[in-house]
């Protein structure tokens, strides 16, 4: 396994040939990203590859994503750095840590106790204080703690869920991954009072959102689940 100041060296490369020279202009998020040890939100026999592009395993049938999209997802949010975030999909942390840096509070859900607990004792390890992970299907968000500035969703969702938008606050941006297995979209959204302005962003590969407000999995291998649909404006 690499040393530390290794894995620093190839943090530093992946954010100036991944990051930087893809347009993630965010200088504030760059810093972050050169600064979380991304390599220790990976199981060790994956460590060596941790700044690699591209998405790496971390069990339970879930993926850390690749990255660039970690830092497309973070800087669509548009953090100053006073906002409390949503995430739906913990999966390894590595994502909440980089919102950790960005915002005032974060709640991630987590529909899988290990992959929670995993993240928890890293995020714990890293001395991060301000990121609350709960076990729980967050298909339909997590009202307790509502409204939020920022909501990012890491696995991806038939339609974007009604119920997650309107846990907005006016102004506030949800990013979300939209579709079923090979055909899948980044979308944005932005609330403007009642209304939500959408906005489709790249094409993306995801693991599929579950739960209530997911796909099951039958729909999900068949492609023909349709989901809650929030309609544009």
């Amino acid at each position: 396994m690499a040393d530390q100041k290794s894995f620093e060296n190839v943090r530093k490369v992946m954010v100036r040939q991944q990051l930087a020279g893809r347009n993630i202009t965010d200088s504030r998020l760059l810093a972050v990203m050169e600064h979380i040890p991304r390599h220790l939100f990976v199981p060790e026999q994956y460590q060596p590859a941790a700044y690699d592009d591209g998405p790496l395993p971390i069990g339970c049938n879930q993926t850390i994503s690749q990255p660039y999209i970690v830092a497309l997802m973070t800087q669509l949010l548009r953090l100053t750095g006073d906002e409390r975030v949503l995430e739906i999909g913990t999966g390894s942390g590595y994502q909440a840590a980089i919102l950790s840096q960005l915002a005032a509070e974060v709640f991630t859900v987590e529909r899988h106790e290990v992959l929670a607990e995993n993240a928890r004792s890293v995020l714990d390890g890293l001395g991060i204080s301000n990121v609350k992970v709960l076990v729980m299907d967050g298909s339909a968000g997590l009202r307790a703690h509502a409204p939020y500035q920022a909501i990012i969703v890491t696995a991806a969702a038939p339609g974007v869920p009604r119920a997650l938008a309107e846990q907005l606050s006016d102004g506030g941006r949800l990013v979300i991954p939209v579709g079923g297995e090979g055909q899948q979209r980044l979308e944005l959204l932005v609330r403007e009072g009642e209304r939500f302005r959408r906005r489709q962003i790249v094409p993306v590969a995801f693991v599929p959102l579950r739960g209530e407000r997911g796909w099951s999995e039958q729909d999900w291998e068949t492609g023909l689940g349709l989901g809650e649909q929030l309609d544009g404006s």
